[in-house]
């Protein structure tokens, strides 16, 4: 029988269909492996999966391509190629353009692309998505009361006011017609199949009765994983809080490498001495293909990717729309740190071979990420921009990134971007490596020799390599935080000491935002926020969430003219101060 809610706690449930909006790098895993796992709820056939891609000119043919059992996802995803093969072949995976197909859907996952504009979200994609969505489920069968789950990132108390009202301009009403809930991904390219079925992952919703029947749906896939039930608006601030506070740490982690490397310290020995002090170590200093998830992170060429550049701007939104003075906030500071970072390593550069005007350049990938083929924010484009404007001859290259991506062309870098490596690096002078893709750290001396006889310079933008391996080969090498000098021990302590001190800035500012939030937001008791289960729940996301208790940081010794906006911001001695 149809779901129905009877003095409003769940009772039955049969799950035929369940639609995917959005066959990108959470959508697509998401479907297949749902459809893998032949979800018996209900009844004794397995529910269907049916995905939705718009026919829009630059993702139209993933329609296509799934329906012909093949993942439109690149770079190197294992496991996905096969799940999505085996859902198609036995008649449990199909993909249309048409969202009408929607409308007798039990579950839809919504997986649509969220952003920024200015200093709020910008939804058009999303709502263009909900408008057909709930068109169609205006003429759901007879009874059936949909579970409608957010996999898109939200601005906190999105689910509460933009998207519960949309539905109700079309006479669906949360906890009577529908069920609205958000279970935010934690999904990363490279590993997307093995994300889902291994993290923890938050189940939230509107009404109580959503988070337990999202949990009985999603523990068919998140085998490894431990689900976590929250009301909407938790899920919300703990999704955009775990990327914002990735965005502070490498934010402090840049401060810092600007200063070794103008005078020579080597970054990676402080920052391994550091992370031992917190208890907070990873194997990143070394390995370009292991994801950083100790305390202080690794600086590189910029921060891309879809999540971090925005989401503290979404988890800061409402309080900014209030009025309120965000100059001091160390989560939009981090932002005008990491924006910076590709003007950075130019300069680094120029340190070490002069200037590049002139001079042919080779950029070594343009993904945001190691073997992906996302190009979301890259950092890599706003450096070929940089580049361009000081008068360098610019080729960029990617093994994964297909020539044409929608980003090479929206950035006007598209006639700049050589698929054939060799023909990249030809008559380069200087080569940034921007992108650790695992090609690239297998095969250095390659590159080089690509790039002979006119190479003179190396530039590690992505901690890709030691120098040893390059210089062995009889180029010049500069790298961010590959300096020679080992940091001192008063070096250290001042680091650390400014590290707590952001933390603790960090935990201060989420503390305001959740009183805040609940001021304007929560009109239930189940829909409070509780920092400590905010702390709680972050502290689950696989690449490091440690919030610690807001109180006021303690003061330590600093370290010569080494200085921190974001420590300053941690003391009230910030920008707006």
């Amino acid at each position: 029988m149809p779901l129905s809610l009877v003095d409003g706690r769940p009772e039955g449930w049969l799950i035929r269909r369940i639609g995917v909006i959005g066959p990108g790098i959470v959508g697509m895993p998401m479907a297949a492996m749902l459809a893998h796992a032949r979800i018996r709820e209900g009844g004794d056939a397995p529910a269907r999966v049916t995905v939705i891609q718009r026919a829009s000119p630059t993702s139209g043919w993933k329609v296509d391509a799934i329906n012909a059992g093949k993942s439109p996802i690149g770079g190197i995803e294992p496991d996905l190629d096969r799940v999505v093969q085996e859902s198609v072949a036995a008649g449990l995976l199909d993909a249309s353009h048409d969202i009408a197909a929607l409308s007798d859907a039990d579950v839809v996952l919504v997986c649509v692309q969220t952003d920024k504009k200015g200093f709020g979200p910008d939804y058009g994609p999303l709502f263009d998505a909900l408008e057909g969505l709930a068109a169609a489920l205006v003429r759901r069968p007879a009874g059936n009361i949909p579970l409608v789950i957010f996999e898109s990132t939200l601005a906190p108390s999105s689910m509460a006011t933009l998207v519960r009202d949309l539905f109700l301009r079309h006479g669906l009403v949360d906890g009577r017609d529908i069920l609205l809930g958000n279970s935010p991904n934690r999904v990363m390219p490279g590993r997307l199949v093995q994300r889902v079925r291994d993290s923890d992952k938050i189940v939230a919703g509107l009404h109580q009765a959503t988070p337990g029947l999202i949990h009985r749906l999603y523990s068919r896939i998140v085998t490894c994983g431990v689900l976590h039930a929250t009301n909407s608006l938790t899920g919300e601030i703990v999704k955009t809080l775990e990327n914002a506070y990735r965005d502070v740490r490498i934010a402090y982690a840049a401060e810092v490498v600007r200063w070794c490397d103008a005078r020579d310290i080597d970054f990676f020995a402080l920052r391994d001495l550091v992370n031992l002090r917190l208890s907070q170590t990873d194997a990143a200093s070394s390995n370009p293909t292991s994801v950083p998830t100790g305390g202080l992170l690794v600086p590189t060429v910029g921060v891309g990717g879809h999540c971090l550049p925005k989401d503290g701007i979404l988890l800061w939104w409402r309080r900014l729309e209030s009025g309120h003075d965000g100059r001091n906030s160390l989560i939009l500071q981090a932002r005008k740190v990491n924006d910076a970072s590709p003007a950075a390593t130019i300069a680094l550069a120029e340190k070490a071979f002069g200037s590049l005007r002139g001079r042919k350049v080779a950029l070594l990938g343009t993904a945001y990420r190691f073997d992906s083929e996302d190009t979301r924010n890259s950092p890599t484009l706003v450096l070929a921009r940089l580049l361009l404007d000081r008068g360098a001859r610019v080729a960029a290259t990617d093994p994964y990134v297909r020539p044409g991506d929608q980003n090479l062309v929206r950035t006007g870098l598209d006639p700049i971007f050589v698929p054939d490596r060799a023909q990249a690096m030809a008559g380069a002078e200087v080569v940034f490596a921007c992108t650790g893709h695992r090609v690239y750290a297998d095969d250095v001396p390659g590159i080089i020799a690509e790039g002979a006889p006119t190479l003179k310079g190396f530039v590690d933008a992505c901690n890709l390599c030691q120098r040893d391996a390059v210089q062995s080969l009889h180029i010049g090498y500069t790298g961010i935080g590959r300096g020679h000098a080992a940091p001192p021990e008063a070096l250290v302590t001042a680091v650390l000491g400014g590290f707590q001190a952001v933390e603790r800035g960090v935990a201060r500012e989420v503390a305001d935002l959740v009183e805040f939030c609940n001021a304007r937001y929560a009109e239930t008791a189940f829909q409070k926020v509780d920092f400590a289960d905010v702390q709680r729940i972050a502290g689950t996301c696989g690449t490091g969430c440690a919030i610690v208790d807001p109180i006021q940081p303690d003061p330590f010794a600093p370290f010569e003219d080494l200085e921190s906006t974001l420590v300053d911001c941690a003391f009230g001695r910030g920008p707006g101060a």
